[in-house]
C-alpha cells in the first residue's frame, strides 16, 4: 500500500534535499525511481508534486540546475548549492524530531500514560 500524498507532502523538500545530498547529481525521473525502488514502491514522487517542489528549492537557492543533452533529448540534473547543504541538515534533522514527537503522540495512551 502506498504512502497517502498528504502525509508526502511536509517531506517532500526534505527528501529531495536528502537524496541530493548523497548524490553528485540527479534529475527528476532518477529522483523517482530511487524513492519508489528504496521503499518497495510505498512511496511514489508523481511529476505534479516533484517538479513544483524542485522549482521552489531552486527559487530557494537551495539547489540549481543543469540542462545535459543527450541526443537530442535534454536532461535537468540538480544538485545541492552551498546553501542546500546547510538547509538539509536542518530539514532533516528537524523531521527526525517532529516523527519521534508524533511518534510519542500515538503510542501513548493518553489516560495511562503508557501503551
Amino acid at each position: 500500500m502506498a504512502i497517502s500524498t498528504e502525509l508526502l507532502k511536509g517531506t517532500l523538500s526534505t527528501i529531495i534535499l536528502r537524496l541530493l545530498e548523497n548524490s553528485e547529481r540527479m534529475y527528476g525521473y532518477e529522483l523517482t525511481q530511487y524513492v519508489k525502488e528504496s521503499t518497495k514502491g510505498k512511496i511514489l514522487l508523481k511529476e505534479g508534486s516533484l517538479y513544483p517542489a524542485l522549482h521552489k528549492l531552486e527559487a530557494d537557492g537551495l539547489i540549481v540546475s543543469e540542462a545535459v543533452y543527450i541526443g537530442k533529448r535534454m536532461r535537468k540534473y540538480y544538485s545541492l548549492t552551498p546553501k542546500g547543504k546547510v538547509s538539509t541538515k536542518k530539514s532533516v534533522n528537524e523531521l527526525l524530531d517532529f516523527l519521534n514527537i508524533i511518534e510519542q503522540l500515538i503510542t501513548t495512551n493518553p489516560e495511562y500514560g503508557t501503551t
